[in-house]
C-alpha cells in the first residue's frame, strides 16, 4: 500500500481478489486529470465533494453522494475538482472478467448511476478489502455488485432461486464443510455446481439464512474453539483452521464469542460454576 499526505491523500493497493486490478482511495483538493484511458472499468463512489469529468466528448458533473460512477475501458476521460474543498473518492478498477466489453457503449451513454443500493454494496466491498484475508467475502460482494451493474447496463433482472435452490445450497454447504481449513473460491464453487456465482449465493442464503462466507467463518470459529480448549496456542490454531493469521482469528473470534482466543484458551480447565459452588459448600 502506498500513501501520501496533505494536501492530497492517496492509498492504493492490489487485493488478492479475482477481477479487481486495483483499489484506489483519494482526497484531492486541487487536481485535474489529463485526458487518458484505462484497460479496466473504473467504478467510483464519492464520499465528499463534487467532481467534473469528461467522457467521450461529453462533460458530466457528479455531486450526488448516493450515486455511482462507472467509466468504461478504452474510452477517453478526464476529471477535475470543482470546489475549494475538493473531493474524496473510492475507486475499484475492475477487469473485463467482471463486466464484458460489449457493455462499453451503454456505460458511455449513462456513466452516473443513481442507485443507493449499489452504492451501499460498493461501500461494503471496500470495507472488506481493507482486510486482505477476507477474499471469500470480497468475492461474494463483488459478484452482487457485478450483478447490479448488469441490471443497469443490460436491463437483466436477477434470477430468483427456484426448486433447485435447496439442492445447490446443500451441495455448497457440504463443499464448505469439507474445505473449512483450506477454503474455496467463489469461482471454483460456481464451477463445481455449474451456475452463476451470485445465484449460488442467493440459493444458499434463501436456504440457510446467511451468505456462504459468513457460514464458513462460523465453522472456522467453531473449530478454533475446540482446538483452543484442547490446549493448542492461538497462533497455531489460526492457520490450522483456515484463518490468514492470528489477527484474522482474533477479529472474528472476538466478534463471535465476545472474548479473544487467548482469554478463551485460559478458561480451559476451570470448573463449571455449579461444581465450584458444591466444592465450596463441601469445604465448609
Amino acid at each position: 500500500m502506498i500513501a501520501h499526505r496533505s494536501p492530497t491523500t492517496i492509498s492504493a493497493w492490489r487485493p488478492p481478489v479475482p477481477g479487481i486490478a486495483e483499489v484506489f482511495h483519494a482526497h484531492f483538493t486541487d487536481h485535474a486529470y489529463p485526458a487518458h484511458t484505462h484497460d479496466t472499468w473504473d467504478l467510483m463512489i464519492l464520499d465528499d465533494g463534487a467532481v467534473d469529468f469528461g467522457l467521450d466528448r461529453r462533460r458530466h458533473g457528479a455531486t450526488d453522494l448516493s450515486a455511482v460512477l462507472l467509466l468504461p475501458p478504452g474510452v477517453r476521460h478526464d476529471g477535475r475538482t470543482v470546489t475549494a474543498a475538493g473531493f474524496r473518492k473510492r475507486v475499484l478498477y475492475l477487469d473485463t472478467t467482471v463486466l464484458p466489453e460489449h457493455l462499453i457503449g451503454k456505460a458511455v451513454d449513462a456513466p452516473i448511476l443513481a442507485d443507493p443500493l449499489l452504492r451501499h454494496r460498493i461501500h461494503r466491498l471496500h470495507a472488506a478489502l481493507r482486510h486482505q484475508d477476507e477474499v471469500f467475502e470480497a468475492e461474494s460482494r463483488l459478484s452482487f455488485i457485478a450483478d447490479r451493474l448488469r441490471f443497469h447496463l443490460e436491463a437483466l433482472r436477477q434470477r430468483t432461486p427456484g426448486r433447485e435452490a435447496n439442492r445447490l445450497a446443500v451441495g455448497l454447504r457440504d463443499l464448505l464443510d469439507a474445505r473449512v481449513r483450506t477454503g474455496v473460491s467463489l469461482r471454483e464453487a460456481a464451477a463445481v455446481f455449474h451456475c452463476d456465482p451470485t445465484h449460488l449465493i442467493r440459493c444458499f442464503r434463501q436456504t440457510y439464512g446467511l451468505p456462504p462466507h459468513t457460514y464458513l467463518t462460523g465453522k472456522r470459529v467453531e473449530l478454533a474453539r475446540r482446538l483452543l480448549l484442547s490446549g493448542q496456542r492461538p497462533v497455531d490454531v489460526a492457520t490450522s483452521v483456515g484463518f490468514h493469521d492470528q489477527a484474522h482469528l482474533n477479529r472474528h473470534f472476538t466478534r463471535h464469542v465476545g472474548i479473544t482466543p487467548a482469554r478463551f484458551a485460559k478458561s480451559e480447565g476451570l470448573s463449571p460454576p455449579r461444581a465450584r459452588g458444591r466444592a465450596s459448600r463441601a469445604a465448609r
